[in-house]
């Protein structure tokens, strides 16, 4: 399994956030993760398609956006068209989650289905064919520099577990509290892409960016 670093810009400096984008990526970050919040869905408001494809120059990552807005389908084409490889959208906002899932395919990129702390598992029975990656919440979605939810692990390994049972390659994200200090756990219980946002773009963003590589290394020398 690979795991996979991706850096949340909500932690960054945004009064430089191409140079942070390009650090990053040329330190081994192999995703941009890009949370895009509409005041409703969360109670704060982050940036939009403007900023997105601001950065798109900068760096041949995977743009992974999450998608933290109220019916997140009317703007899957403009996401798309401003440079996404990835839309995550939360269950919790999707009226019609499998729709939704479609038209993600349909523009012509990965869909991801994103799940809240206290949201059980048991919402992807039917839909997790149609996903490319879920996201489990680790912390309640909205501000960056929170803290841990520890029964996200136990959701993560029963995600896993689905995963496995339904001989499904889909990918498991873990967002939210995401340090060097419970990566390893994080792994062990099955998630092979972790958002870190303060923990990577806090101090030195491409010694960050390392720390986490190697406990990538360590753990699949471990597998």
């Amino acid at each position: 399994m690979a795991y996979i670093l991706a850096p949340s810009i909500l932690g960054a400096d945004f009064s430089r956030l191409g140079e942070e984008v390009e650090a990053v990526s040329e330190a081994g970050a192999e995703y941009i993760h890009l949370d895009v919040m509409d005041g409703t869905f969360v109670p704060s408001i982050s940036f939009g398609m403007p900023v997105i494809q601001s950065l798109r120059s900068r760096t041949d990552k995977v743009f992974d956006v999450h998608m933290m807005v109220e019916e997140p389908g009317r703007y899957i084409e403009d996401v798309k068209k401003a440079g996404a490889d990835l839309i995550c959208v939360h269950a919790e906002a999707c009226r019609h989650l499998d729709r939704t899932l479609h038209q993600i395919k349909e523009a012509g990129c990965m869909a991801g289905i994103a799940l809240n702390p206290a949201t059980p598992v048991n919402v992807l029975e039917y839909v997790l064919p149609e996903a490319d990656m879920v996201l489990i919440m680790s912390v309640n979605p909205g501000f960056g520099g929170q803290k841990f939810i520890p029964y996200a692990v136990e959701k993560i390994k029963k995600v896993r577990r689905m995963v496995l049972e339904r001989g499904l390659n889909t990918d498991i994200q873990v967002d939210g509290g995401v340090t060097p200090d419970n990566a390893d756990e994080l792994l062990r219980a099955g998630a092979n892409i972790l958002v870190a946002g303060s923990a990577v773009f806090h101090g030195d963003a491409r010694a960050n960016v390392r720390t986490f590589l190697e406990i990538f290394r360590n753990c699949s020398r471990k597998a």
